[in-house]
């Protein structure tokens, strides 16, 4: 009986440990995820502002709890409070030293997740690499939580739908892309071998890059080829090998890569604002009482089957086949110059 009674009592000392080691490693986890919520002076964060941000984390804790975390933190870190006035604020000491701490949040992983799902295409091919490490980090810390019953699978909550539909991306040669990237990123000159769609032969240039312009799947690099001064637009698949050169790119004067983008250059073309006039038929008009084309825009009524739709918007391409794709259920009255470019659009065979 003894024996039995020796093994009860070590049991649940043991289970008793067990419960201290989890609060521990839970209170270094939370206070670890205080530091890195700490601002550099003159910037400030108060105890409230933590909490709501250790709760966003997965993380619950009081007020006071935080305030005891951020009390025997200073003791170790140069963290100061200001006092001033209420609620008062904790940072770093503007001159102590800088230093970084391992690891990722939760939150800090979702976000990089939901980026290189949404912006992988857009990121220099040298720093995706670099940011790998990132990447695999963020998918180890996802995987690891959740247990306590919060979710940080919020990807997997949200879907992107295109409104056009969907292409498939052309394949690009990855190596291509990467010396491309890095040319841009030096202000170096080019050494392409080109496959030319209008000439339908391989061609070679030594170019000066301007910038990467990516209209639906397909992407372009916008360059002077030399010695001309008017920028091209290269296809990234046709090109079929890239070789930076120890020279420095020259850009025309004044160009801007997003103006260039809006002036029409690729089929986009934006003659800037014009006051719309629409009569459509009410159900091709539903949609617009919740998704509006302008802050500006009027729906008025216009007999027992139409409305009439009045908005600022850009006189675009894009405008155009917007309009063409309602087919008889929408009429242009103004301006006169986009009715009669719909009316002619519509009688070309």
């Amino acid at each position: 009986m003894l024996v039995w009674t020796l093994l009860l009592l070590q049991h649940r000392a043991l289970a008793a440990q067990g419960r201290r080691m989890a609060g521990h490693t839970q209170t270094l986890y939370r206070q670890w995820l205080v530091l890195q919520m700490i601002p550099r002076a003159p910037r400030k964060v108060s105890a409230r502002e933590i909490v709501q941000r250790l709760r966003a984390e997965g993380q619950d804790a009081t007020k006071r709890t935080v305030e005891r975390d951020l009390i025997a933190l200073s003791a170790i870190f140069p963290l100061q409070a200001d006092e001033r006035a209420k609620p008062y604020g904790w940072s770093f000491d503007h001159a102590a030293p800088g230093f970084s701490l391992p690891g990722m949040s939760p939150l800090q992983a979702i976000v990089l997740r939901l980026a290189r799902s949404h912006l992988g295409r857009l990121l220099p091919a040298h720093l995706d690499e670099a940011l790998q490490p990132y990447f695999r980090q963020a998918e180890q810390v996802l995987a690891g939580v959740g247990r306590d019953g919060h979710r940080f699978d919020w990807d997997r909550h949200v879907a992107v739908v295109e409104p056009t539909p969907p292409l498939l991306p052309p394949d690009i040669d990855g190596a291509v892309l990467e010396t491309v990237h890095v040319a841009l990123d030096r202000g170096q000159r080019l050494h392409l071998t080109y496959d030319s769609r209008s000439q339908q032969k391989t061609l070679c240039y030594t170019v000066n890059p301007l910038g990467l312009v990516y209209r639906g799947a397909v992407g372009y690099l916008v360059a002077t080829i030399v010695p001309y001064d008017d920028p091209r637009q290269l296809a990234l698949h046709r090109i079929r090998a890239a070789e930076s050169l120890d020279e420095t790119a020259t850009h025309p004067a004044d160009f801007d890569l997003r103006a260039y983008a809006r002036s029409g250059a690729f089929g986009f073309l934006d003659e800037g604002p014009i006051e719309l006039v629409l009569r459509m038929q009410r159900p091709a008009a539903q949609h617009l009482y919740e998704t509006p084309l302008s802050t500006d825009q009027r729906i008025d009524d216009d007999g027992p089957d139409h409305v009439r739709i009045r908005a600022t918007v850009n006189l675009t391409s894009q405008l155009r086949w917007w309009i063409l794709g309602f087919g008889g259920q929408v009429e242009v009255l103004a301006p006169l110059r986009l009715r009669e470019l719909i009316i002619q659009d519509r009688s070309t065979p």
